[in-house]
């Protein structure tokens, strides 16, 4: 039994660099594996502004691409094959939903997938690759889509996926943080739902960093231990300094500044790991002997592998992630382009903006 959509939907087309425009489009039909969504609400993060210039590969061609990959919505219909989902549901997603074929697929690497982009093998990221979540109603694969329990919110749901960023990035790591410190680079959306990851994975202490007072405050009201402002005091100078001058156990860099990943190595004790998250504007130096001669292990992951949105999901639902607290601007559709502005220019000091259809 499917619920009915209608005909037509209003979705927001990227025409060229800059050039997002709100148009009526027919509601997709899902094939074999796939899901229809009504979309509740899309967030909107940097790779979005990436993807709007122009500047991110592999994106379908101008005039036929729906941005959005941070999206949470209720099922409508599915396609054949689809047993797992019922009309009603309310689901989160996986931006990325690999072929299933490929070596990397079947490790659970399915973000680093060997047939990325390539639809003809399966593969959907949505909102990359894909049509995504800035539109009224989105296909999704049924692999890469979370039942929500009804404790958690929509609000909650955006924030979902990229918790599921910041514990991957720990799994690939080796998972276990417990007693261990923590430093975190970047109060952005990513770096706060690490925050309250490694609070619930029970760190010892969990050091924020970053530029901005009302986001490391709101770090701090998250679970952070200890905030550091990275534009009053030398971030490395006192981590050291609460660290009993050892440095931190892991590392985790989720701001793409220039300099973060120096001040990881400076910061990171001996045999410690650093975590890469971030991306970056261009290409970046740091002392690479340093971190050898430290022993120090250096790790990187892209997106929300892993199966970790799901575990994500269950963090949420026993109330250990708060994304609706992050969430400070709702946008109509309509407007999709004012959302990018704001994010762009920071405008009223947004964390995590979020358009609704």
């Amino acid at each position: 039994m499917a619920l009915t959509p209608p005909a037509t939907m209003r979705a927001a087309v990227l025409y060229g660099p800059g050039d997002i425009r709100v148009v009526e489009r027919a509601v997709p039909e899902p094939g074999p594996g796939e899901v229809l969504v009504r979309v509740a609400m899309c967030g909107t993060c940097g790779t979005d502004l990436k993807i709007l210039d122009g500047h991110f590969p592999q994106t379908p061609p101008y005039g036929d691409f729906v941005p959005g990959h941070e999206w949470a919505g209720t099922v409508m219909a599915c396609g054949a094959t689809v047993d797992e989902f019922s009309p009603g549901d309310r689901v989160c997603i996986e931006a990325h939903s690999g072929c299933g074929r490929c070596d990397n697929c079947l490790t659970g690497r399915y973000t680093a997938c060997l047939n990325y982009a390539n639809a003809a093998k399966g593969h959907r990221a949505s909102g990359m690759t894909a049509d995504g979540g800035f539109a009224e109603y989105a296909l999704h694969n049924s692999n890469a889509l979370y039942r929500m329990p009804a404790s958690v919110s929509f609000e909650d749901a955006v924030l979902i996926t990229t918790a599921g960023t910041g514990l991957y990035g720990l799994d690939v790591a080796g998972g276990y943080i417990a007693g261990q410190d923590v430093v975190v680079f970047g109060p952005g959306p990513v770096g706060l739902m690490t925050v309250q990851l490694c609070t619930a994975l029970a760190a010892n202490r969990v050091i924020l960093v970053g530029t901005r007072a009302s986001r490391l405050e709101a770090g701090r009201r998250l679970g952070a231990t200890h905030i550091v402002n990275a534009r009053e005091t030398d971030p490395v100078k006192e981590i050291l300094e609460l660290t009993d001058g050892h440095g931190a156990d892991v590392s985790i860099e989720a701001s793409g500044g220039a300099d973060a990943p120096q001040q990881c190595a400076e910061v990171t004790k001996r045999a410690g790991r650093i975590v890469v998250v971030a991306y970056y504007a261009d290409r970046v130096t740091f002392d690479l002997s340093a971190v050898v001669r430290k022993d120090i292990s250096i790790y990187t992951s892209r997106g929300e592998g892993g199966n970790n949105v799901k575990r994500a999901v269950a963090m949420a639902a026993a109330g250990r992630l708060r994304g609706a607290e992050l969430v400070t601007h709702r946008i109509p559709l309509d407007e999709v382009a004012e959302a990018f502005r704001i994010v762009r220019e920071r405008d009223g000091d947004p964390i995590k903006v979020v358009v609704t259809p």
